[in-house]
């Protein structure tokens, strides 16, 4: 096919604005989550500086693309037609591996993620040319890759990792030392100083990292470099007044001006800097393309070394880039699910924690506790109660974890530290030409300062910490992945490219319409109506009015699995078996979710009604008692099925149906009387308690009678009778249920 290459620049065109779309949605954690996490300013707000700071990083971004045309690989050792394989490989794989942590709400880097593609993807090629030349071998590997490169990232990953996270946490503690967590009167005596340090370390970082590099620090880096410390200097004496005359004049925290300006110059930054890792490699493509097409040269023969030349801006495309990393971030759903991951992992109280612990958080957890202990033995005891003094919070409202999730995160204190420490070791890197990740450095800055504020308590350290090694796995994932990848499409391009073009750009289109589809089913998922609601009363009567739609749907919901599990026993019907087990464990983690809850209930009772409390922990031991029954029931029999044991007696399926016929009738009359709001009519549904359990009684009996006669198969004995008493047992807790509820609405 003659016009190939132009076929793939523009699918290189499409991708770049695809990569853009999947690469703001993943980095805008890092600028957003301080901001948003202490609520300091409105959405709104917050959106519109960081907007300006994206698109004018965007636009004045040039010089900035040489990472993709020669930092990785040695264009001068490649062909055309090899270039542009290489290319296409790494903007698909670079696409789906972003899109993908996306889904996940995982922050990742960008950076990371186009370098180890372009690693990937160049080393393959240089294999296959190796594997083409007799004169060569791997060993001449170091002949097309610049190992020195990815080398270097890979330590300035590590490093920037432990150097952000313990920075942060150091800068953080201090703060809190000095300010505690009620700030606002120390701010009128300390204010000024904490923003005019804030606001020049910000101030230095925009001009350093965010301007650096555009046509704007051409002109400003003769009064700039080796003029550090004066401009620091002057800058620290004009924004502390600033920030003086700010709390005077506007009556208003300085902490807001720090979080925006802050907000601003992140956002500058990551425009800046990283638009490379979307953009950079389709218009390297467009320059071979451009170069080549005017040549006359065979594209398997027409070296690239025109990519070791520095190319002017292209101000069109970088306006256009601008404009859609701005309207991503407006519009991204998936920018939110990765930014509520960081927020998550650094709320200061408690909330719905997104990730369970494993055994290394939970090693993690206990060793830090150990060295605390340790640590403390060596503080003299008055030293540590005046330092303990400065974490103790203001008495508020207990919240829910549902209720935390619309208060702020963490309040503006530690959002500003996040900010300026975070723009203090980007400067600092860039200075001294240090390669790393404003993701990574962003993202554990803020799991820094969330240890040191304590917001990894007992209660959701060992959560947290899963959180952070699953999102640093994620970090190394990223390398890997992209590599191998990157590395695989290359092959499948190189080996027919008219053929896995098409099939590879299909599959990308597939892959991404199928996340996009699941990521906003996920997202408008309406509240179920069948789920346990948590009480929010304060008085007993508002407790028993509430827990009465809980113990309808109970029952409701017990009814239909009973009566299921013994449909697919009679059926022997695994998959209706194992519908049932996941609905009890659903049902399990519904009452164990109103467990959680019990805290806040009683926290927030009136004190005349703290009765309500006995009332709603005896009601949910009740439930937990029902809940526990069905996950027995169904377990035992899912088991029998699945193992392939042998089918029940038609006896023992009789029996049990007559079973199931009462209890169904029983339980129905209850969510009735539950739902009609007649409670008077409970001591009826009391009355037939004797007559159900004298019904299992007697089928117990007979299967003794038939086990010593004529049954022969041990599994069916035992299933049927671990069914029977667990039946017993489920009659007993839904008994109890009913006479506690009946009992605290006849005393009301």
């Amino acid at each position: 096919m003659d016009n190939i290459y132009l076929l793939m620049l523009v699918a290189l065109t499409i991708l770049a604005v695809l990569d853009i779309v999947v690469g703001v949605s993943n980095d805008a954690i890092n600028f957003l989550n301080s901001a948003i996490g202490s609520k300091a300013l409105s959405m709104r707000t917050i959106m519109i500086i960081a907007s300006l700071g994206i698109f004018i990083g965007a636009v004045f971004s040039s010089g900035l693309m040489e990472v993709a045309r020669k930092g990785i690989f040695m264009p001068g050792e490649f062909y055309f037609d090899e270039i542009m394989v290489i290319f296409m490989a790494v903007m698909i794989t670079d696409i789906l591996l972003l899109d993908f942590f996306n889904t996940l709400g995982l922050p990742t880097s960008t950076t990371v993620s186009i370098v180890f593609n372009l690693l990937g993807a160049a080393v393959v090629m240089s294999l296959i040319k190796i594997g083409a030349n007799d004169q060569e071998s791997v060993a001449d590997l170091g002949k097309y890759i610049n190992t020195d490169t990815a080398l270097t990232i890979i330590g300035g990953i590590l490093l920037s990792v432990f150097i952000a996270f313990t920075v942060g946490a150091l800068v953080q503690w201090i703060s809190r030392m000095i300010f505690t967590f009620q700030y606002e009167k120390k701010m009128k005596n300390f204010g000024a100083i904490f923003g005019g340090v804030a606001l020049a370390a910000i101030t230095y970082f925009i001009f350093l990292k965010g301007l650096k590099g555009t046509p704007w620090y051409s002109g400003l880096k003769g009064y700039i470099e080796g003029n550090e410390i004066i401009i620091l200097g002057i800058s620290l004496v004009f924004w502390t007044l600033f920030s003086f005359a700010f709390q005077k004049i506007v009556k208003k925290s300085i902490l807001l001006v720090v979080i925006g300006v802050g907000t601003f110059g992140l956002a500058l930054a990551f425009s800046g800097n990283d638009l490379v890792n979307f953009i950079g490699v389709p218009m390297a493509a467009y320059h071979s393309y451009e170069a080549w097409s005017v040549s006359g040269i065979d594209p398997t023969l027409f070296s690239m070394n025109v990519l070791n030349k520095k190319v002017p801006a292209e101000p069109l495309l970088l306006f256009i880039a601008g404009a859609i990393m701005v309207a991503t971030l407006w519009l991204s759903k998936k920018a939110k699910t990765v930014a509520e991951t960081e927020l998550s992992l650094s709320r200061q109280g408690e909330t719905h924690e997104k990730f369970e612990p494993n055994a290394l958080s939970r090693a993690v957890v206990k060793g830090a506790g150990y060295l605390s202990l340790g640590v403390g033995f060596l503080i003299p005891s008055s030293l540590k109660d005046k330092m303990s003094s400065s974490f103790d919070k203001p008495q508020a409202v207990a919240l829910t974890k549902d209720q935390s999730i619309d208060a702020p995160a963490f309040d503006m204190i530690r959002a500003s530290v996040n900010l300026m420490v975070a723009g203090i070791l980007i400067s600092i890197a860039t200075t001294y030409k240090l390669p790393l990740s404003t993701t990574y450095v962003t993202f554990m800055v803020a799991m820094g300062t969330s240890l040191a504020d304590k917001a990894w308590g007992r209660e959701s350290a060992v959560y947290r910490v899963a959180g952070v090694l699953n999102v640093i796995g994620g970090w190394f994932f990223t390398a890997f992945g992209a590599f191998v990848a990157a590395g695989i499409v290359a092959f499948l391009i190189n080996w027919n490219k008219e053929v896995m073009i098409p099939i590879l750009l299909l599959l990308t289109a597939v892959l991404l319409a199928r996340n996009y589809l699941n990521h906003k089913r996920k997202s408008n998922t309406t509240i179920d109506p069948s789920k346990l609601k948590k009480s929010e009363s304060s008085t007993v009567q508002g407790i028993i009015s509430e827990s009465a739609h809980n113990i309808s749907n109970v029952i409701s919901r017990t009814n239909k699995i009973y009566t299921d599990v013994l449909k697919g026993l009679a059926k022997e019907d695994s998959s209706t078996l194992k519908k049932s087990k996941k609905g009890v464990e659903k049902l399990e983690s519904e009452v164990e979710d109103l467990r959680d809850n019990i805290f806040y209930l009683i926290k927030n009772l009136d004190e005349t009604s703290v009765r309500g409390s006995n009332f709603y922990i005896t009601i949910l031991a009740y439930l937990t008692d029902i809940a526990q029954s069905l996950e027995y029931i169904s377990k035992k029999s899912y088991k029998h099925i699945n193992n392939n044991h042998k089918k029940l007696r038609f006896s023992q399926i009789k029996d049990l149906q007559e079973i199931d016929d009462k209890l169904s009738s029983m339980l129905t009359e209850i969510v009735e009387v539950f739902d009609s709001g007649k409670f008077e009519r409970i001591s009826y549904v009391l009355s037939r308690k004797e007559e159900i359990n004298n019904q299992i009684a007697e089928k117990i009996h007979k299967q003794i009678e038939r086990t010593r006669t004529e049954e022969s198969s041990p599994k069916n004995t035992s299933l049927y009778f671990n069914i029977l008493l667990e039946t017993k047992d489920l009659v007993n807790g839904v008994m109890n249920l009913m006479e506690e509820y009946y009992t605290s609405y006849k005393r009301e």
